[in-house]
């Protein structure tokens, strides 16, 4: 659904109008989403206040000049290009105290910022336990101590995952709490740790949880109800991101890891096989759905005044699902409609949950060729790379086949209320109904989306991918019938016939 937001009238947009904005996590994929659609659909901000960190010898002033040039900012320049200059960069680090915020930036922050979306954190599923809770749980809460100081406050929108809760298989719009632990405590204890004491104590500490992310982003959630007191706080959980549908382009990506890397790599050809179950739901989400619901999560919270915390699931698991098999079907005909020019194989891809095919089919089309590829490598004097490449890949993706193995039904019912609350036109500019998402027609876009923003290939590539596609078809049908012959010539050879007339 393309939205205007050039002519349409919207009381979402007017609430905006002179409020100024506090925005954590802008250069990540959501964020950065998030900001170019508050920045489009909500010209009268008076002021966004983007926390970013200092890195790589790059001052704050320097990455947002890095932010404000990305292709996503494209349109913005092209409509309205003076609400770039209110952008503020704001020194600090989400694991620092006080945000490592300067007592100016701090004071500004507390005089002017009516809205506060929370978007920061560390995703690395793997990620050292007291690493993942000083990013995903302390610094959420020194960010609540600083918005209880801010006289302007309206709504504090924290962003976490709707695979924050495992203990039942329907996951519903609430926060829970384990009545076995204080989650206070439980922090301070694990800070408390060796690193020792702690790697024995992790899976007992992380029970039910796949890994320290999951683990913190529930801690966080049950510290930040518990402290919030009239700091008007909302969760959005959504459930995996993908790529946009409508905004700010159709397919626009930013990096190519988590599904988006998996996509790419099938359609390269460099990922034959994979660990998932493809009769289970895979509840991905594209981007621009949760980023419009947390736009009008926050006027909603600020001009309703609801009473409690509120949670809002963005997932699509409950409402229009789809299976990691029918998405292995559309990503493939996808990729072999708008294949990528630079491919090392015909894309295809097997799913597998049994372990013994995993790790068969694993030697067979990841190890077997990355060897091969590395012995040309090195016979022409050129370094290896196919085999630590495949090592990592692997054992990036293994992270991720706690969630392609299991499902969970996430009860998402909030959305639609605050839907029937918007008017016409809010509902069109800030749109969410994940109901009526096409799944054939999205992959289409997710596609033609990596292909332009992960891997650089306009359209014009199409005619020289499309032939290397047909060669590549060729060279797949001839060796399969090599395999063939020489299977038939090796059991013809081994089995004893006898043949006998009577």
């Amino acid at each position: 659904m393309a939205v205007n937001t050039e002519m349409k009238q919207s009381s979402i947009s007017e609430f905006y109008n002179g409020r100024s904005i506090f925005v954590t996590g802008a250069t990540g994929f959501i964020g950065k989403v998030l900001v170019e659609k508050l920045l489009r659909a909500c010209p009268g901000i008076e002021r966004f206040y983007l926390l970013m960190r200092p890195s790589r010898g790059q001052t704050v002033d320097c990455r947002l000049q890095a932010l404000i040039e990305n292709q996503i900012f494209d349109k913005i320049r092209k409509q309205r290009p003076d609400v770039l200059g209110k952008i503020t960069a704001v020194a600090g680090d989400m694991t620092f105290p006080g945000l490592g915020l300067s007592s100016s930036d701090l004071q500004s922050l507390k005089d002017n910022v009516s809205i506060v979306f929370h978007s920061a954190a560390t995703i690395k599923f793997n990620e050292e336990l007291k690493a993942a809770i000083r990013m995903n749980v302390k610094g959420p809460l020194q960010l609540l101590e600083i918005c209880r100081q801010m006289k302007r406050l309206q709504a504090f929108v924290h962003v976490s995952t709707a695979f924050a809760n495992f203990d039942s298989e329907e996951v519903k719009e609430e926060v829970y709490h384990d009545a076995k632990d204080n989650p206070a405590e439980l922090v301070e204890f694990i800070e408390c740790l060796d690193e020792d004491a702690l790697k024995n104590m992790l899976k007992q500490l992380l029970g039910n949880y796949p890994n320290t992310y999951a683990y913190t982003k529930a801690l966080a959630e049950q510290l930040l109800k518990e402290r919030c007191g009239s700091v008007p706080l909302v969760i959005v959980r959504p459930s995996i991101v993908t790529a946009a549908q409508y905004e700010p382009f159709p397919g626009w990506v930013d990096k190519l890891t988590g599904t988006s890397g998996s996509i790419a790599a099938v359609g390269k050809g460099f990922f034959r096989v994979l660990k998932m179950n493809e009769d289970m739901i895979s509840d991905i989400v594209p981007a621009d759905y949760p980023i419009n619901l947390m736009i009008a999560v926050a006027w909603h919270t600020a001009t309703s005044n609801p009473s409690g915390v509120s949670v809002y699931c963005c997932t699509t698991g409950h409402l229009n699902p789809i299976t990691w098999g029918h998405m292995r079907r559309w990503t493939i005909q996808s990729w072999l409609k708008y294949p990528t020019k630079d491919m090392m194989w015909y894309p295809g891809v097997y799913y597998t949950t049994n372990d013994v095919s995993l790790k068969i089919n694993r030697i067979l089309f990841h190890d077997l060729p990355a060897h091969l590829m590395d012995l040309f490598l090195k016979l022409t004097g050129k370094p290896t790379k196919w085999v630590r490449m495949y090592a990592k890949v692997n054992d990036a993706f293994s992270t991720f086949e706690f969630f392609t193995t299991h499902q969970w039904r996430f009860v998402s019912n909030n959305w639609i209320r605050l839907m029937n609350e918007m008017s016409i036109e809010d509902r069109d500019i800030f749109y969410f109904d994940v109901r009526k998402i096409n799944w054939q027609n999205y992959f289409e876009s997710y596609i033609l989306g990596v292909r332009l923003y992960g891997f650089q290939e306009d359209i014009s590539s199409l005619p020289l991918a499309r032939k290397n596609l047909n060669r590549l078809y060729w060279i797949r049908f001839v060796v399969l019938l090599l395999v063939l012959v020489a299977f038939v010539f090796v059991f013809y050879a081994t089995v004893p016939w006898r043949v006998s007339y009577g």
